[in-house]
């Protein structure tokens, strides 16, 4: 049997984008409460029944929260520009020594409707 369990977070953080409609706003830094799941994907552990424990899976998104939380996105070291790929990609790689790793992330911007999933149980490419 495989369980999925799930821990979210959010952050506020401030970026630019180079886009080629609504190029303006994007332009501008300008900011959004963003939201994040990780999810990890895996067997019971046989002592203690869980896929991860949760606490473990918090305090890691908690450290990747500070990173992010009030800061210039632009200026994160890693992410590349503020996409919400890029937030997918930069989350499941801060957290890829997980034992289970994450198997999905989702990033989104609950304000506007925006969101990407980051399926990692389907090859990168």
């Amino acid at each position: 049997m495989l369980f999925t369990v799930h821990q979210r977070f959010f952050f506020d953080a401030a970026h630019t984008l180079q886009r080629e409609i609504e190029t303006e706003g994007s332009r501008r830094i300008h900011g959004h409460t963003y939201h994040a799941e990780v999810s990890i994907t895996g067997p019971r552990h046989p002592a203690n029944g869980m896929v991860i424990d949760l606490g473990h899976l918090r305090a890691r998104c908690s450290q990747l929260r500070e990173r992010l939380d009030h800061h210039l996105l632009d200026e994160v070291p890693g992410l590349g520009p503020a996409t919400l790929e890029n937030l997918c990609v930069f989350i499941a790689d801060a957290l890829a020594d997980l034992d289970p790793p994450p198997s999905r992330v989702r990033v989104w911007r609950e304000a506007v409707g925006d969101g990407c999933v980051l399926d990692l149980a389907r090859p990168r490419g």
